[in-house]
């Protein structure tokens, strides 16, 4: 093999490899749209499947505590392999992720197909009911388009392929990627931050936690080496499949990490469209230019590790690369104070509340009120005398009819 061929193979890795970290963030990012149903459910009526799930909003609070958890648990990774063999701890976390990507993976493919039919002929499909009772209580209810019931079992496939189609199987790339964007997918759909605020504190807590256990001990090269999950992407070096060279490799961290940040950046894009009246045209520039910024900060992680020879700590670029690309398209835009104090939570929180006091399009006040009949306005006396009035007008009859019965009497 030649030095040209072999240049070629390796550039063709890292382009499949940047093209997979880039779809995954394209479509976690829009899979963290709100649907924001206004849809309030009354007793005994039908869930709408179309509901938004419950998602984790990390504040700035954990993002200051993420480098710190995530130290920990790189650590004690590090211990039990280094001490105890990776035989056992590989064991435990390959029967966890291929529980877990079941229904990552089954998810994932309905998303998918809901994006490749639409709306409209998605809900066309029969809406299945599927509800745990106990007594007059509803433990669970499920609410599944007639597709999902042969979607989810679908999805269980890689899973189990993954778990019992031995060692050589397991290290198929395809298997591995199958699982590993289904992670990243569902992990920027429901891991959303709640402000550029938080994600400028995360990506840069994790650039200098990267720096130190790549750079400064062997802890996460080990780590990263000696587990085998599907928690990388791999891609082979060569241009024509083939494995005999091996994959280059990218850890889910390194794509979920920045790709919430880019994320944060489409749903701020939809809020400035949101302010004039319509998101119907969306015109994305903060999220164009973090995810070309995150592409640009991948290239260029690829191209140092390609020339030194040695493996990169990915968000030494990424972070930098996201952050600046941030605060260069606010303060060209004039935007940088709103964009900063701009709140993902807080939006999230007013439409609810403003959905909750809506029924049906209308307010739940308008509703409660008791309906009452009035007469037109020609029948309408001009003035009508109180209750308290009429009282004493009674009396006043009544004293007057007694003094005249008196005066009869005396007569």
């Amino acid at each position: 093999m030649t030095a040209a061929e072999t240049d070629w193979d390796l550039i063709s890795s890292y382009a499949g490899l940047l093209s997979l970290a880039c779809v995954s963030i394209y479509a976690g990012s829009h899979g963290s749209l709100s649907k924001r149903n206004t849809r309030s459910h009354q007793p005994g009526s039908e869930p709408e499947e179309e509901e938004e799930e419950e998602v984790d909003r990390l504040s700035s609070q954990d993002a200051y505590l993420f480098p710190v958890i995530g130290s920990v648990v790189l650590f004690g990774l590090y211990l039990i392999v280094t001490y105890f063999g990776k035989e056992w701890i590989t064991w435990l976390l390959q029967w966890y992720f291929t529980i877990a990507g079941v229904g990552s993976v089954g998810k994932s493919l309905i998303s998918l197909s809901r994006w490749t039919l639409g709306d409209t002929r998605w809900k066309a499909f029969d809406n299945i009911q599927l509800r745990v009772l106990k007594g007059p209580r509803e433990l669970l209810s499920i609410s599944l388009r007639t597709p999902s019931l042969f979607l989810i079992p679908a999805g269980s496939i890689p899973s189990i392929v993954y778990t019992f189609g031995g060692s050589a199987t397991r290290r198929s790339s395809l298997l591995t990627d199958i699982l590993a964007l289904s992670f990243s997918h569902n992990a920027l759909s429901l891991l959303k931050l709640d402000s550029f605020k938080t994600g400028c504190v995360l990506l840069s807590g994790l650039f200098l936690y990267d720096i130190w256990w790549v750079f400064g001990t062997e802890v996460m090269v080990k780590v990263a080496t000696n587990l085998d999950v599907p928690i990388k992407l791999l891609w082979p070096k060569s241009i024509t499949f083939a494995t005999e060279r091996g994959f280059t490799m990218l850890g889910l961290g390194d794509i979920v990490i920045p790709g919430m940040f880019v994320a944060t950046a489409l749903r701020y894009d939809y809020h400035r469209a949101s302010k004039h009246g319509s998101s119907a045209s969306v015109t994305k520039v903060y999220f164009y230019g973090t995810l070309s910024a995150y592409a640009a900060g991948l290239i260029a992680t690829m191209s140092v590790m390609h020339f030194f020879r040695k493996a990169q700590p990915a968000l030494l670029y990424l972070s930098p690369a996201c952050i600046i690309s941030f605060f260069l398209i606010a303060l060209s835009r004039g935007e940088l104070h709103d964009a900063w104090s701009w709140s993902d939570e807080l939006e999230d929180k007013s439409a609810k509340t403003a959905a909750q006091s809506t029924t049906d399009g209308k307010p739940t006040d308008d509703v409660k009120q008791p309906v009452t009949e009035q007469l037109p306005s020609e029948e309408v006396p001009p003035s009508l005398p109180s209750s308290s009035s009429q009282g004493e007008l009674q009396a006043a009859s009544e004293s007057a009819e007694k003094t005249k019965r008196s005066k009869k009497n005396q007569n």
